[in-house]
């Protein structure tokens, strides 16, 4: 078991703090479906190993409803055949913003997405995306434990 190594959210409480306004923000603005969004984090947090985020999105994404099968085979979404095409884009794009390969993110998981979302939904889901990685990262830079 790791130790913690830093209670970031203590230590810099004022951009920990931030970062999970703007996250409570994108989420009341409501032009992302929770159901959606919770998968996107959900993946963007199994990209980058962080168990604290894995446990709480699981959670969330159980409480609005998603099947248990689902979940199950968010790690091989693209194998899968339970996910609609406006997961499947959302899902591509979470794992190139968090991959970001040499040529950053590529033109045609871009336009899969844009091609589905309106411009203010694709704004979100690319916030989603970016505030999970930061808090993802956080986590798992700093070894913060879920509270039992």
């Amino acid at each position: 078991m790791y130790r913690q190594r830093i209670d970031l959210p203590a230590a810099a409480a004022g951009g920990y703090q931030a970062l999970a306004r703007l996250d409570s923000l994108i989420r009341r603005d409501g032009l992302v479906d929770d159901r959606l969004r919770v998968l996107v984090k959900l993946r963007t947090s199994q990209l980058n190993g962080s168990a604290p985020h894995l446990a709480e999105y699981a959670a969330d994404a159980q409480r609005l409803g998603e099947p248990p099968e689902r979940l199950h085979e968010l790690a091989g979404w693209r194998e899968s055949t339970r996910f609609t095409a406006s997961e499947r884009a959302a899902l591509g794009l979470a794992d190139a913003v968090t991959r970001l390969g040499p040529d950053g993110v590529p033109d045609a998981v871009y336009d899969a997405a844009e091609n589905l979302f309106g411009p203010q939904q694709l704004g979100n889901l690319i916030l989603t995306i970016a505030v999970t990685n930061a808090l993802n990262r956080i986590a798992v830079t700093a070894r913060l434990q879920r509270p039992e």
